[in-house]
């Protein structure tokens, strides 16, 4: 009887298993359908729990109002804090600025500087990392928590394995990056892990003007496309 009951409630998870399919497929559809309209764009990663009065917030203003006087619009994740920031200096300087929400039982609420028609809201975060990597043309990554690096380390691991081509990825704040790296430059690299050209794929910086200069730089008479 128990092996019967087990085997009917591992029948029911595979059914609903089956019905989420369709509910995924649509936030891919709806985020295609929407990111395609919006053009180039230059995401920005940073902590939901960073206040308007902290160094960062202010900087990840500027470097977001930099970023759309370059013609590129601003993708954040749709929260508080530095994707706040983002969506502000998009906003404040008249570029595009979208916000890609994602439903959490904590911490996360659509901030007001998002464009009417280009806020997007997702239940599954692998469906939301999709649309950050295939619609971006560089990462802007400001001090953060696990989210943070797990954008970053994705967008890395993509590039290393040849899946995506290569985009700038830029951290911001020496002081708070240099830890991690000083850790993956010796440890990592010095265990075999990673190979030497891997550390090329990543600039650290700590001003918005270093921010445009290596994007300008690097799309100097390149296309802009989606990544895959």
């Amino acid at each position: 009887m128990r092996k019967e009951q087990h085997h009917k409630g591992w029948n029911e998870i595979k059914t609903n298993d089956s019905w989420a399919l369709f509910k995924i497929m649509g936030e891919f559809v709806n985020g295609f359908e929407r990111m395609s309209r919006i053009g180039p764009c230059v995401s920005i990663f940073g902590s939901a729990r960073t206040k308007e009065d902290d160094k960062y917030y202010k900087l990840t203003v500027e470097i977001a109002k930099n970023i759309s006087g370059a013609g590129y619009g601003v993708i954040t994740g749709g929260g508080p804090g530095l994707m706040e920031a983002g969506n502000k200096g998009a906003h404040l300087a008249g570029g595009t600025s979208v916000g890609l929400n994602i439903d959490l039982p904590f911490e996360q609420h659509n901030n007001p500087y998002i464009d009417a028609d280009k806020s997007l809201d997702f239940d599954y975060f692998f469906v939301r990392k999709v649309m950050f990597v295939k619609y971006s043309q560089g990462f802007v990554v400001m001090p953060g928590g696990f989210g943070t690096l797990d954008e970053l380390f994705e967008a890395l691991t993509l590039i290393q394995t040849h899946k995506i081509e290569k985009f700038p990825i830029i951290l911001v704040g020496s002081s708070f990056w240099k830890g991690l790296f000083d850790w993956v430059k010796t440890t990592m690299l010095e265990a075999g892990n990673i190979s030497p050209e891997d550390l090329d794929l990543i600039k650290i910086v700590d001003t918005g003007e270093e921010v445009i200069d290596i994007l300008d730089t690097f799309y100097k008479g390149r296309s802009l496309s989606p990544n895959f």
